[in-house]
């Protein structure tokens, strides 16, 4: 598909690929590199790698790389122009329309603009509507003042049929299809949400793309007596999932990621409460249970995960589903002890030091489990303390290292009065206590190698990240092996690396491709690129070229296509400057030799 000249360029140099990955996992300074898990993979120690200068991404691990186009891509599903337009909004660039667009990305467009114009519209008339003073009542007696209100975007839908159609003045593909109206039984448009406050649902960008709402307590009853549900949800559209937003962490990602740590909640009024008690790293599920999908979200940017459910049925239990993910993913999972009948925002207004001391005293996720076990033991019969042991066994016999299930046993035996040796023969017998060790990554930029293979990733190094240092000192015929000097072929016609990498890969070059991916990316401090660090490189390089270059002049000797003269005279030169390397005039030997490897470069047969 054709752009106009330099869009593709603009777009990049004005995107911060830095901040465009960090919706999606969290990214920590690392020397000049920024590094955090990777989004595509499994993994427990951080592999994925990000060079905010060249405007790349690769991953050790996986082997995955490439700009923040082809990142928005991945892991937005678009294809190129969708996601060019995606990155050109966020820059403020206005692409040149074209005709042949995807209509997916015209739908997609018009959903995301409908739902920012009716956030936009409940939020004007929560702030100044009259028919909203109701709502502004309650939300005061709920402690949520007007900052609040203004910094979630809180809103209010009026009590009317069709005021936000009205409104909007969309089309009822539009209408449908953000979930924020339909035609009801009399072929009439209708607001989704009506007399109710809206919680605007944001994306990790900060885009709103779906609305929850609350219906006012003591609202009168519905005309035909069926009771309203408390909470409205949109439904999943193709600009809202459900199982994979968190809502509230548009707003609290950078508190998780310095902190490290990320609080679970239940409700959109859990967050706020958190959020009003000085803890905003508080996220919560849009009306589902806790999913993978989430959980996946969640370690991408913390390894500490709170949940902070209520103190009920439900909440608990929503709990104990999460134990196979804290071992699959190896992340810290903590479980926040309320008062019966509490919730965060409750405790928020009623308690705030309480509910503070609540979630720096979160239990490990195992204690949590326990203490549900021993709760409900009989520990007044033999055959009751039997019986909890059983059930306390079975729960600590999953946990994966053993120090740690020998504690909790000591605490079982104490607690049940059962001896604690027979508590280890149970345990003994469940599940395997040894995980499975990660692969460690080792790719090529750091893997050990020959030293003429080692200077050659080096000399490119240089030619990527500080090519004022080299001048015209490399040159193709300097590289030996063949997937270096393809790399160092494309660079040397003046491309950006991103640009040297898409070229490699449209030539089906995948080796080249991934090298120079990991290049781009890899711990290169430009400080260390001194004079007699680069001079020490390229001499390997020549001398290494020279020597294999003699050897192939050798050969041409013994098989007849050079005369000896000129041969044995060719060879006393160059080694005489191969010795000289290292002497006085090594600056000359080492121009002497390139020049005459070029010449001999350009003689060979391709």
């Amino acid at each position: 598909m054709a752009f106009a000249d330099g869009e593709v360029a603009q777009v990049r140099a004005a995107t911060d690929i830095v901040a465009i990955i960090s919706e999606v996992t969290a990214l920590k300074k690392a020397g000049v590199r920024w590094e955090g898990l990777c989004p595509f993979h499994a993994e427990k120690t951080p592999s994925f790698s990000v060079n905010a200068a060249q405007g790349y991404y690769h991953c050790f691990g996986c082997g995955v790389g490439g700009d923040a186009i082809t990142f928005v891509r991945e892991t937005q599903g678009l294809d190129f122009r969708d996601a060019l337009q995606f990155l050109a909004d966020k820059a403020g660039i206005e692409l040149q329309e074209d005709e042949k667009a995807g209509p997916q990305r015209k739908e997609r467009t018009a959903l995301l603009d409908a739902m920012a114009r009716a956030v936009d519209f409940y939020h004007d008339r929560l702030l100044y509507s009259p028919d909203a003073g109701l709502a502004r009542q309650y939300l005061r007696s709920r402690g949520i003042d007007g900052e609040i209100v203004r910094n979630f975007k809180l809103g209010w839908a009026p009590d009317e049929w069709d005021a936000l159609a009205t409104h909007l003045k969309v089309s009822d593909t539009v209408l449908t299809g953000t979930g924020l109206g339909f035609r009801n039984s009399r072929n009439r448009t209708q607001d989704f949400l009506r007399a109710r406050v809206i919680f605007p649902i944001f994306d990790t960008g900060g885009r709103p793309i779906a609305v929850g709402g609350r219906i006012l307590p003591g609202a009168p009853a519905r005309a035909d007596g069926r009771t309203e549900a408390k909470y409205k949800n949109s439904p999943e559209t193709a600009i809202y999932s459900k199982r994979r937003t968190l809502y509230g962490l548009n707003l609290a990602k950078d508190n998780i990621i310095k902190s490290n740590e990320i609080i679970v909640c239940e409700g959109y009024t859990d967050v706020i409460g958190l959020f009003q008690v000085d803890l905003p790293r508080a996220v919560a599920t849009c009306g589902t249970a806790l999913t993978e999908d989430h959980f996946r979200t969640l370690k991408n940017f913390a390894t500490r995960i709170v949940l902070a459910y209520d103190a009920d049925g439900a909440g608990q239990n929503a709990a104990a589903s999460v134990y196979q993910w804290e071992k699959k993913h190896d992340v810290e999972v903590a479980v926040v002890q309320m008062p019966e009948g509490m919730d965060p925002g409750q405790m928020a207004q009623n308690d705030p030091d309480l509910l503070r001391r609540c979630v720096a005293e979160a239990i490990p996720f195992l204690q949590f489990r326990l203490n549900r076990v021993l709760a409900t033991a009989n520990v007044h019969t033999a055959e009751g303390r039997a019986a909890a042991a059983e059930r306390a066994v079975a729960v600590i016999a999953e946990h994966p290292i053993d120090l740690v299930r020998d504690q909790y046993l000591l605490q079982i035996a104490d607690t049940l009065r059962v001896d604690v040796e027979r508590l280890r023969t149970r345990a003994s017998h469940g599940p395997s206590s040894s995980r499975t060790p990660t692969r460690s990554a080792q790719p090529s930029t750091r893997a050990t190698q020959t030293s003429p293979l080692r200077s050659g990733v080096t000399a490119i190094q240089y030619a990527v990240h500080a090519p004022e240092v080299i001048d015209d000192r490399f040159a193709l015929a300097l590289f030996a092996d063949p997937v270096q000097r393809m790399v160092f072929e494309v660079l040397a016609d003046g491309r950006l690396s991103v640009e040297a990498i898409e070229l490699l890969q449209e030539r089906d070059e995948i080796a080249a491709a991934n090298l120079l991916s990991q290049i781009v990316v890899d711990d290169f401090d430009v400080e260390d690129a001194l004079d007699e660090r680069v001079t020490s490189v390229i001499h390997q390089l020549v001398r290494s070229a020279a020597n294999d270059a003699l050897r192939e002049v050798e050969r041409d000797l013994r098989l007849g296509s050079i005369t000896p003269d000129s041969a044995l005279t060719l060879i006393k030169e160059v080694k005489a400057h191969l010795a000289d390397l290292d002497g006085v005039h090594a600056a000359h030997s080492e121009a002497e030799l390139r020049a005459w490897l070029i010449r001999h470069d350009a003689s060979r047969p391709d």
